[in-house]
């Protein structure tokens, strides 16, 4: 019996070796007529396998009770604590043999390293679900895990902790201080000495200050100064106080009705000045400046801008003129007769806009006719013959046509009208051509009080 399978496998390993081609295709219910016919009789074909530390499952073809027959696969896996080493899957092959190898080798987790000023203890040195408690030498305490476990796959829970200084060092700020700023300014140079820490650890403390410097200038109001200290352990002591700076104060000063003030520093701090301006057409009457006292008064008496007394009963035409030099504009306004339609239609604009021409420092002298009744005048007060007749020869103003002739400050002649200049016009010239920065500035703030 033994002899005839013998024979019959040796016949089909000959016939497979033989060098016919063979087709790939197959079907699920087909049976080759070359398969080998295997004797289930005695099926202990592979020897019962076994894994110590560990469980072994084995899926049988002719069912649960069988263990080691051909076509068997087993599963391998180790208990806790053990890790599987080969292979985790074998099947029982026709030589009678497994199809690969597998034990269990026991877990072990690293050891684990000492702290500085700690020690830890273990409940089953480094093998799996081992614990191992750290503690710390008076004065220092764990900062991360107390514990660490040892775990099934080799390696410990958590992160390593260490053992930190508890004891913080010791700061002391100096005290708080007010200082009064210096007249005209609005800053105070406030110094004080550096602070001393101390720890019972370390003698090397670093000190870092948290704010502005000792022996600068410091702004109105408080300025919080800190100042931290760290020992080598990292443990933090801190401490502050604050330095106020006082800038003493007058109440705010008005500026006078057709007037400016110019202030240094601060306008109303303690040594600032202020200096009363202005308008052109108007003079000043009182104190020229007052100075903030450190009483918080301002020195002498508020000052009045009253309108410029005009001078019409001089003699020459020099004398008129350096009534408005640096002060007023002029627009010199002149027509044949007081009944010309172009002078006509020119004085009704500039009454309708004389607001307008005081804001921005201009004076109307009118010239009418000729001699021997010519007349001129500003508003109702009447020139001098020889006046008219000295602004009609400087400025070359004919009497035989209307014109106008428009003056700056300086008593240049920088613009001529042949005919009615409406007041829009007349403005935007002015605005554009003869009004410095600081003009404009203030035309801006009073346009308003002419609508």
């Amino acid at each position: 019996m033994l002899l005839s399978r013998f024979v019959a496998l040796f016949i089909f390993y000959f016939t497979a070796g033989s060098g016919t081609t063979t087709d790939d295709t197959y079907n699920d219910f087909a049976e080759e007529e070359n398969t080998p016919q295997l004797d289930y009789k005695d099926p202990q074909w592979c020897h019962s396998p076994s894994l110590p530390n560990g469980e072994v499952i084995c899926y049988s073809p002719r069912g649960p009770s069988y263990r080691s027959t051909l076509g068997t696969r087993c599963e391998m896996s180790c208990d806790r604590g053990y890790r599987l080493m080969g292979k985790s899957s074998v099947n029982c092959l026709a030589n009678r043999r497994w199809s690969g190898t597998a034990y269990c080798r026991r877990v072990r987790c690293r050891v684990l390293h000492l702290i500085p000023y700690g020690r830890y203890t273990c409940t089953h040195g480094f093998m799996v679900d081992s614990r191992c408690d750290f503690t710390c030498r008076p004065g220092y305490r764990i900062e991360g895990e107390h514990s660490q476990t040892c775990q099934p796959n080799g390696f410990w829970s958590g992160a390593h902790p260490v053992c930190s200084d508890t004891d913080p060092p010791k700061i002391k700020c100096p005290p708080s201080r007010l200082k009064v700023a210096e007249p005209g300014k609005l800053t105070a140079m406030v110094t004080w000495d550096r602070p001393t820490a101390t720890d019972t650890a370390d003698k090397s403390l670093e000190i870092i200050l948290v704010g502005q410097e000792p022996g600068t200038d410091f702004k109105e109001g408080a300025s919080i100064i800190r100042y931290k200290v760290y020992d080598q352990a990292r443990n933090r002591a801190a401490c502050k106080f604050i330095v106020r700076v006082e800038v003493r104060r007058c109440p705010e000063l008005s500026a006078p009705m057709h007037g400016f003030l110019t202030c240094s520093s601060d306008r109303n701090n303690y040594g600032a000045t202020c200096e009363y301006h202005c308008d052109g057409g108007y003079e000043l009457k009182g104190t020229a400046s007052r100075v903030c006292q450190f009483s918080r008064n301002w020195g002498g008496e508020a000052a009045e801008c009253v309108p410029m007394e005009i001078k019409t009963d001089v003699k020459t035409t020099a004398a008129l003129l350096d009534q408005f030099y640096d002060k007023r504009r002029l627009l010199i306004m002149s027509a044949p007769n007081i009944s010309d339609p172009d002078y006509q239609l020119q004085n009704i604009m500039i009454q309708k806009s004389d607001c307008g021409l005081d804001l921005r420092h201009v004076t109307v002298i009118e010239l009418l006719g000729s001699q021997p009744r010519e007349t001129g005048r500003i508003k109702e007060s009447l020139l001098a013959p020889e006046v008219i007749e000295g602004l009609r020869q400087v400025f070359r103003i004919s009497r035989f046509y209307f014109s106008m002739v428009l003056l700056d400050k300086l008593g240049m002649d920088r613009e001529r009208f042949i005919t009615p200049m409406a007041s829009d016009e007349l403005f935007s010239y002015i605005d554009s051509f003869l009004l410095d920065e600081e003009e404009r500035e203030r035309l801006e703030l009073h346009r308003d009080f002419c609508d």
